[in-house]
């Protein structure tokens, strides 16, 4: 028969793999959590209409890369393409956002997100994502908090001096609505040197053609209109208050004009934290200010900002910098080795090492073995010690241990005393 393969795009992350996984997670978690955010968890699926109106119709996610299908009631579902929209539906269904009793309005949600893309590394169909975002706040303090969170969250993780932060303003509404026209206007008189992808975008989604890969659209884009220039007054004060706040937290940033952020639901601060050591895949972190879209999804006006940072592309990059532990692949710490009729003895003594020092990871030889095969196995596991176990320790209530990644002599002492040894 034919071997069954994963989905293309869609990824196992493998033992010898998960332990990055979890080291980053566990610092997210550490960082996000150190500035008052709680976590949230809502379905992988939703009701298409959510992100047709969160998102936009006409964006290349809505059009060209969600999974979509009819369940069998005959309802349009989707496969979630991103977290903001689904964090929005879920706090204003369970009356978070308005409930000052929980006052719950730092939430922050980590899984994984669908989109139909083509496969390259650290651009996947099933990838996973870590998203924060902060509600009720329209001053740019908020702003400059997410964007010191994140600066945080790269120091804890020794990655600060790869990444750099471009934040710009999209203004308003009614101002971005100005740009485009002045936008579309200049580009349609340049039509013929277009890229066929800008084409397309300057009928649909004309921002979009700020952030094109062409060169030669690039070129022609040097003479465009400036969003900066169409700002209304609240949204520049808006973000001259965030570069100052930014300024004196010691958080470098460069002002990108050309940033504008691929879903309609932006408004004014939009940010993305890039990097030049993942070739084209630059974007680690990326979102900005929604202050519209809690009432786009029915519920009443609510400011708000947040990010999403993609996992598989800081485990990519932290890899890239050798900036992850170096221990960060060993599983197992202690090995107990037991040799001939002992083993409900190695039970009694593995599981008092489980219960007494619960940060060490002990593995239990299982199976049996001769001695030498037990000390291979015991080898590869990474562990720093081998304790072994045979019948006349079992008998005189000792145990041996064995210093695998040293030149420490072996001993053989009363397993009363293990604690003092290893502990």
């Amino acid at each position: 028969m034919k071997k069954l393969q994963a989905i293309k795009g869609m990824n196992d992350i493998l033992p010898s793999e998960t332990p990055y996984w979890q080291y980053l997670e566990s610092v997210v978690t550490e960082v996000v959590q150190n500035y008052g955010y709680q976590e949230i968890r809502f379905p992988l699926l939703e009701s298409t209409e959510l992100f047709k109106r969160s998102i936009g119709e006409v964006t290349d996610i809505v059009e060209k890369e969600m999974y979509t299908f009819d369940d069998r009631n005959g309802e349009s579902v989707t496969l979630r393409p991103e977290g903001t929209a689904s964090c929005v539906r879920a706090a204003e269904q369970h009356q978070l956002l308005f409930n000052r009793a929980t006052l719950v309005q730092k939430i922050w949600y980590a899984g994984p997100m669908f989109r139909y893309e083509k496969p390259q590394k650290g651009r996947l169909r099933q990838f996973h994502q870590v998203g924060v975002e902060a509600y009720g706040i329209e001053t740019p303090d908020a702003d400059a908090e997410i964007l010191m969170l994140t600066a945080r969250l790269w120091r804890a993780l020794g990655m600060e001096s790869a990444v750099t932060l471009q934040i710009n303003s999209l203004g308003t509404s009614e101002s971005r609505a100005d740009y485009r026209a002045a936008l579309v206007t200049y580009l349609e008189a340049r039509r013929d040197q277009l890229d066929e992808d800008s084409v397309r975008r300057l009928e649909s989604n004309p921002l979009r053609i700020l952030d094109s890969k062409v060169e030669t659209t690039q070129a022609l884009l040097i003479g465009a209109p400036d969003l900066a220039d169409f700002l209304d007054d609240e949204s520049k004060e808006h973000f001259a208050q965030l570069q100052r706040y930014l300024t004196a937290a010691d958080v470098p940033f460069v002002v990108n004009t050309r940033l504008v952020r691929g879903l309609d639901y932006y408004s004014r601060t939009v940010f993305e934290w890039v990097t030049d050591k993942l070739g084209a895949q630059g974007t680690v972190c990326a979102g900005g200010r929604y202050d519209s879209l809690v009432t786009q999804l029915g519920g009443k006006p609510t400011p708000a900002v947040g990010f999403a940072m993609g996992l598989e592309r800081l485990v990519l990059l932290l890899q890239e910098l050798n900036a992850f532990p170096e221990d960060i692949s060993r599983t197992v710490d202690v090995y107990l080795v037991a040799v001939g009729d002992v083993m409900p003895q190695a039970f009694q003594l593995a599981e008092y090492l489980r219960e007494h020092a619960s940060y060490l990871r002990v593995q239990l030889n299982c199976g049996g073995g001769s001695f030498k095969s037990q000390m291979k196995k015991a080898d590869r596991s990474g562990a720093e010690i081998a304790l072994i176990l045979g019948e006349d320790e079992a008998n005189n209530g000792e145990i041996t241990l064995k210093y695998l990644r040293s030149d420490e002599a072996q001993q053989t002492i009363k397993q009363q005393q293990i604690t003092d040894i290893i502990f």
